[in-house]
């Protein structure tokens, strides 16, 4: 009897999608800060100012990422140290986080409150198709794994680990 709630707590942990759609939020802001910012210097967070409140505000954007990141990866460590992490459904929720917060960024943050563009000085048509059709895939994928991975588990009584409820 124990060890079928086990199973049950298991398949049901909602700090699967929780600490993978985390994850997901800071690995594209991670990778967002990183490659734009920093390395091919063509935006800073905040745009609307000098070149120095610009690097002030990415610091505060990098230290969002890195506490999303640690933060779900705790969520992660518990997950494991309980036996209860599903790796489907944890993938789920990075794609979901990631192209989210990818959407959310092009859309809320580039062109409704216009703290940067992708790019300056360029046509941005082709920047922006690349970045909502990358955004759309990853939530698209993510919804198909938590629902396949939703429904498997309710449905046939059976983890990703094909072990028994």
């Amino acid at each position: 009897m124990a060890k079928k709630n086990n199973m049950t707590a298991k398949t049901n942990d909602p700090n699967n999608f929780w600490s993978g759609l985390l994850f997901g939020i800071g690995l594209v802001a991670f990778i967002d800060e990183t490659v734009f910012h920093q390395l091919l210097h063509w935006h800073h967070f905040y745009d609307k100012s000098t070149t120095e409140i610009g690097l002030v505000s990415d610091g505060f954007f990098h230290a969002f990422s890195w506490f999303a990141t640690v933060g779900s990866l705790f969520m992660l460590a518990d997950l494991r140290r309980r036996k209860g992490w599903l790796p489907k459904r944890w993938l789920g929720g990075v794609l979901l986080g990631a192209g989210g917060f990818q959407l959310y960024d092009g859309t809320i943050q580039h062109k409704w409150m216009r703290l940067h563009q992708i790019r300056y000085q360029v046509n941005i048509l082709p920047y922006d198709l690349v970045w909502y059709i990358t955004s759309i895939l990853m939530i698209f994928i993510g919804i198909v794994l938590l629902v396949r991975t939703g429904t498997k588990s309710k449905q046939t009584g059976v983890t990703e680990n094909n072990a028994p409820k």
